[in-house]
């Protein structure tokens, strides 16, 4: 029996690879500028390809917005979004008739089930100094039975998030901030009802991680049956269960068994993620994710017939005002509002 957790160390690319349920991990770190009146760069956009720029040009990315960088509207059926933003802040807005702005540490649990579209959008809100965007992006299954729910989100404001912090025999720390699942009795917040990570037996855990220097800190255990990924985006050097590993690398791990994590000299930075596969066929085409191709066949044929809802803004990029603070208006009506 191979002794070592690690299954598999892998250089990062764009997007991260991930394992069952995960569908998809996506990393986006733009340095924006001050912003202009239209919340978008204030600063020359000649020499991007508008609408298609993913190439880090003078620090930050366009994406598909074309005056404010982003995801103008496009649907998804099948599957789950979580969106993790470290700094900075996203614009929502849903064929549903939902909105929210949300960033500066909150989550936002998109379950698109039988489909819905929406928009995701970085307002660059100060015009006086530059406006930084740090976040994640994952895209965890739904099982065959959830495939066709109703379409639902549920944020997961930055105080709601539990910040367990672990201190080793050197009094370094380990900061783990949980999205999803359990560290030491502390329990994340509920994702979405019908969500794969709903029900605790599927082991869901999505964790972000910073290191001090020197700090020490194991994993917690899991089923063997649950996968495990790591991903060390940020540091000098971290070692995993007596191998060093450089920055920009994710790893596989064995869930079941002891993983220790020794930080180098500089602050590390990691994201783990982890669930019991849902062993399901998995047939994606674009922004659907379903269990056989006649079913994307479907899910086609209904965007094209019914646009998922429709779209009731007057742009495919809105963006709120700029005054406006931090808030979620649900698809059934609620209003949450949140103070900066």
């Amino acid at each position: 029996m191979n002794s070592s957790p690690i299954l598999q160390v892998s250089p990062l690319g764009f997007p991260w690879k991930t394992q069952d349920p995960f569908l998809f991990c996506v990393y986006h770190a733009d340095d924006y500028p001050k912003g202009n009146d239209i919340m978008g760069p204030d600063a020359s956009l000649a020499g991007r390809n508008l609408g298609q720029d993913f190439v880090i040009k003078d620090g930050w990315r366009m994406y598909h917005g074309s005056q404010v960088p982003g995801f103008p509207a496009h649907p998804h059926r099948g599957f789950e979004t979580v969106t993790i933003v470290k700094k900075g802040l996203v614009d929502h807005s849903d064929s549903l008739g939902a909105m929210a702005r949300f960033g500066h540490g909150d989550v936002q649990w998109l379950t698109s089930g039988k489909g819905l579209q929406h928009a995701e959008m970085f307002p660059l809100v100060n015009k006086e100094e530059k406006n930084p965007l740090v976040l994640f992006q994952l895209w965890l299954n739904l099982p065959k039975a959830s495939k066709f729910v109703e379409p639902h989100f549920r944020m997961l404001w930055s105080d709601m998030i539990p910040k367990v912090l672990h201190k080793d025999s050197n009094g370094r720390t380990t900061e783990i901030e949980l999205t999803a699942g359990t560290v030491d009795g502390v329990s994340a917040p509920a994702p979405t009802p019908n969500s794969w990570a709903a029900d605790p037996a599927n082991e869901v855990a999505i964790f972000t991680i910073k290191m001090a220097p020197g700090a020490m800190w194991t994993l917690p255990l899991a089923s063997a049956e649950a996968n495990r990924s790591l991903y060390y985006y940020q540091g000098d050097q971290l070692n995993v269960a007596g191998q060093n590993i450089r920055p920009n690398h994710s790893l596989e791990l064995r869930a079941d068994q002891q993983t220790v994590l020794k930080n180098g000299e500089e602050e590390a930075f990691l994201l783990f993620l982890q669930g019991r596969p849902i062993n399901e066929p998995v047939v994606q085409h674009g922004p659907f994710v379903m269990n056989s191709q006649a079913e994307i066949m479907e899910a086609m044929q209904d965007y094209q017939r019914t646009q998922f809802g429709g779209w009731p803004w007057k742009s495919s990029a809105p963006v709120h005002p700029r005054e406006q603070g931090r808030f979620a208006r649900h698809i059934d009506g609620k209003v949450e509002e949140k103070a900066g």
